[in-house]
């Protein structure tokens, strides 16, 4: 059984991540592989580079992902250039995860932001959906990137909102109260899993 975990920027899938890990469940993380392909030398980073050119980088040659988000986030052209070069190769990258997590694991997760965005929803046997509603979602994104509310609603604005992914879900965990709540939420649903009706 593979599991596909998603939610809205700043909604809290890191920490539901964590809590299932801690269950002993292994988690493909979408953004940690981007990451990785992001790497000097990675898949996405000659690809970015070939797309933008050295401004995107650091002065260690390093992809510099504050300017790259930065120019992605205030242009829609670059960001559908950039969505256009990394989703293909993100994808066959997530896929090779998949198929080789799935020769050992019965169940397991994988948490990939853009899931709906991007069309992942046939992978999963189920998707949890980590919910907000907009308010706390917009205070809790800039607190945490200490954005202004301008850059922080265009981050959200990139995402398909919340409210359209429910109807995607198998289950939502609703987020907007404190952390132990949203704890045993995800540690009941835990419990769920490993013991089927």
């Amino acid at each position: 059984m593979i599991i596909g975990i998603t939610g809205g920027i700043a909604s809290g899938k890191s920490t539901v991540v964590k809590v299932i890990r801690k269950a002993g469940y292994q988690v493909i993380d979408a953004d940690q592989v981007v990451h990785d392909l992001q790497e000097k030398g990675g898949r996405l980073y000659e690809a970015l580079r070939e797309a933008f050119g050295n401004q995107i980088l650091k002065a260690d040659g390093e992809l510099d992902r504050t300017k790259l988000s930065e120019m992605l986030f205030s242009n829609p052209d670059n960001m559908a250039t950039s969505s256009a070069i990394q989703n293909q190769i993100i994808k066959e990258e997530l896929a090779a995860k998949r198929d080789h997590l799935a020769q050992s694991q019965a169940i397991f997760f994988m948490d990939i932001p853009l899931l709906m965005e991007l069309g992942y929803q046939d992978w999963f046997d189920a998707i949890w959906l980590v919910y907000v509603d907009a308010q706390t979602q917009l205070q809790r994104l800039m607190a945490r990137n200490r954005l202004d509310k301008g850059k922080a609603r265009q981050r959200i604005a990139s995402q398909l909102p919340i409210e359209e992914k429910k109807p995607y879900a198998s289950l939502v965990i609703d987020n907007n109260g404190d952390m132990e709540t949203l704890i045993k939420q995800v540690q009941s649903a835990l419990l769920s899993l490993a013991n089927p009706r």
